[in-house]
């Protein structure tokens, strides 16, 4: 008779996988909304939205251990190796990248809730930057579950726009406070808002990478 015990095993092994790949693709759902939610505190001047992003962030860290939970797990029980192994670490990679993704919404949302409290101005091209930085964290998912590795080179190429009107803000911002210096505090705490978008955009990239190395074993510089 034959032995089920391997296909048995390789069944639990994939099963393992694809709950790895769901809470990560959680993940990155709920840092999508936080983008978009702290933005939206940020522009609307409203404590209450910045609020609840902040107390949502530990729904995004208890799934990054339950990544973590499940990974460990299935090395220990598992045992994987070569391409089974690097699917694994790849994912519990990604899960610490989009844990600091939610910790940069954080600080934004953090950072409007001191906003809120002085006089309103213009927060320049911030809505165009995170809705950037959201779109680039939406396509990467849609990469992840698509395994598309090409498409994950493409996602990265466009950092370049983020980066844009990432120099479009500090330049927009340095020049309000040249001519008036009454701005300063304001302004500079926009441009620590446009640094923590610009740092998820980074982080998708390294989404990126990691997706490529998860599918081909190479270490591929995207950035």
């Amino acid at each position: 008779m034959i032995d089920p015990a391997p296909h048995n095993h390789r069944a639990v092994f994939e099963d393992e996988l694809r709950r790895i790949r769901s809470v990560i693709l959680s993940m990155g759902e709920r840092v999508d909304e936080a983008i978009g939610r702290a933005t939206a505190g940020l522009v609307e001047r409203d404590v209450a939205i910045c609020d609840g992003v902040v107390e949502d962030d530990q729904k995004v860290n208890d799934l990054q251990r339950e990544a973590r939970d499940l990974t460990f797990t299935s090395i220990l029980t598992q045992a994987p190796v070569a391409r089974d192994l690097r699917e694994i670490l790849g994912f519990l990679h990604m899960a610490s990248e989009l844990e600091r993704m939610g910790d940069h919404c954080v600080n934004i949302a953090r950072i409007a809730k001191v906003l809120a409290d002085i006089p309103a101005g213009t927060v320049v091209a911030i809505p165009e930057m995170a809705a950037l930085c959201a779109e680039q964290v939406r396509d990467m998912l849609g990469a992840l579950v698509a395994r598309d590795i090409d498409q994950a080179r493409t996602i990265a190429g466009r950092d370049d726009r983020v980066d844009r009107v990432y120099h479009q803000i500090l330049d927009d911002l340095i020049e309000e406070m040249r001519e008036d210096s009454s701005t300063v505090y304001r302004a500079t705490n926009l441009i620590l808002v446009a640094h923590n978008l610009e740092r998820i955009a980074d982080r998708v990239t390294n989404l990126a990478e990691d997706l490529v190395f998860l599918e081909t074993g190479t270490i591929e510089e995207l950035g």
